[in-house]
């Protein structure tokens, strides 16, 4: 009795997860630079997930890898010098924003807004008249946006909910932007 299966001399290595994330993150891109049609990189993205070797990614890509090696590297060196840039632009900003001081540990939380009752009026047409309130909880201070019309954002990122704040953040209600301090 013979067997009918047939061994390869050598197997083809097994697919790796960073080589199964580059094809994955290279069809992400030919789909937004608009390379690939959304049924195409719907189809593509089910076949680099089912992939077992790197032979089969490979042909899934082979149309979309169009750079050369240095211009990789260029583009690598330019994402890390932005990055810098912005890094030292938000920490000038924040240095100059005007400070924001933490109140003193209070049952009441602190409400932001237009209105004349609010802990802390803020006149600016951005600003709505009940936009958020400050509130320390669990020993952590808790910035919470109240259905503002113009948002309020931490650290350049839209509060949507609650968001934890600490000292040195910079906050902003509508277009008012402070750089929050504990004294």
């Amino acid at each position: 009795m013979t067997s009918s299966f047939e061994f390869p001399l050598h197997p083809a290595p097994r697919l790796s997860d960073a080589e199964r994330d580059r094809a994955l993150g290279l069809l992400r891109e030919g789909a937004a630079q608009g390379r690939l049609s959304h049924d195409t990189f719907l189809r593509r993205m089910e076949l680099a997930l089912a992939a077992r070797r790197s032979d089969e990614l490979a042909a899934l890509t082979a149309d979309l890898v169009t750079e050369k090696p240095w211009t990789g590297r260029l583009f690598g060196w330019v994402r890390r010098v932005s990055a810098v840039s912005q890094g030292v632009r938000r920490a000038w900003q924040t240095e100059k924003l005007p400070a924001l001081l933490l109140p003193q540990h209070g049952a009441h939380p602190l409400r932001i807004g237009r209105d004349p009752g609010n802990g802390l009026r803020l006149t600016h047409d951005t600003v709505s008249r009940a936009h958020a309130e400050l509130s320390l909880q669990g020993g952590q201070w808790v910035l919470r946006d109240l259905g503002s019309t113009n948002g309020t954002t931490v650290n350049g990122r839209r509060v949507t909910g609650t968001a934890v704040v600490r000292d040195g953040d910079q906050v902003s209600f509508g277009r008012m932007a402070f750089r929050l301090t504990t004294g």
